[in-house]
């Protein structure tokens, strides 16, 4: 497992190959396992198309860990210099996206004991009307288990499927479906039902999607890549 992000180094987005993007359009719409065989032969538009296709995704999955946005990037971007330092692990026989948030998920998992620590007590920023409405649904979120909280991001927030979500998770679906129903019990109709309706929730910025794919590419050249374990800590 990688050591926690605040003790790894840190990377210069400023030397990072700048985004093309004529030649990324063109990538985008490829399917995963193309890009992924583009991607073991050190095609870099195709490593930049699979960063910004689960980019948000995986930041949702560390930011129902980690209760700040900056450990929620240090996660992601581990996951993905550790998935793409070594994409041979990876076997086509279950989804890329599931592999991916794996990553993401044990990373921040192992951020987890340093955030509780350094963030008791914090107090919520001041915020628009509906910045405000998005913060308290987050926090909201925020007070379930993190064996709901996780669930719960992925099945609602992101919207993917019970089976994608136990494969990322490394849980059986029926455990998926019982710890949703809990977290919805836990919250309520109402909340629940302003979730859904809320848009952004544990959003990936604009900003730090570009400076995780300009971070990610960055660090490639660079030495050997840390790797972490895709089954949970």
């Amino acid at each position: 497992m990688l050591e926690p992000a605040t003790q790894l180094r840190t990377l210069d987005a400023s030397g990072a190959h700048p985004r093309r993007p004529g030649a990324q359009a063109d990538s985008e719409n490829l399917p995963d396992l193309l890009l992924i065989e583009r991607a073991r032969g050190g095609d870099e538009r195709a490593i930049e198309a699979l960063i910004r296709r689960y980019g948000r995704r995986l930041f949702r999955v560390a930011r129902s860990v980690v209760p700040d946005e900056e450990r929620a990037e240090a996660a992601v971007f581990e996951a993905y210099v550790a998935a793409f330092g070594d994409l041979n692990r990876y076997e086509p026989n279950g989804k890329f996206a599931a592999w991916l948030t794996r990553f993401a998920f044990n990373q921040a998992r192992a951020l987890r004991a340093s955030v509780r620590s350094a963030h008791a007590g914090a107090v919520p920023r001041p915020a628009e009307t509906q910045q405000q409405e998005r913060h308290e649904l987050e926090q909201r979120i925020g007070t379930l288990p993190e064996v709901f909280r996780t669930v719960f991001v992925l099945r609602v927030v992101e919207g993917i499927s019970g089976i994608e979500t136990a494969a990322s998770l490394g849980l059986h679906d029926t455990t998926v479906r019982t710890r949703l129903y809990r977290a919805h019990r836990r919250l309520g109709p109402e909340v629940a039902r302003r979730v859904q309706a809320a848009p952004g929730l544990f959003e990936l910025s604009a900003t730090r999607l570009e400076q995780l794919v300009s971070r990610v590419l960055a660090a490639r050249p660079h030495g050997s890549m840390a790797t972490i374990s895709a089954s949970p800590p």
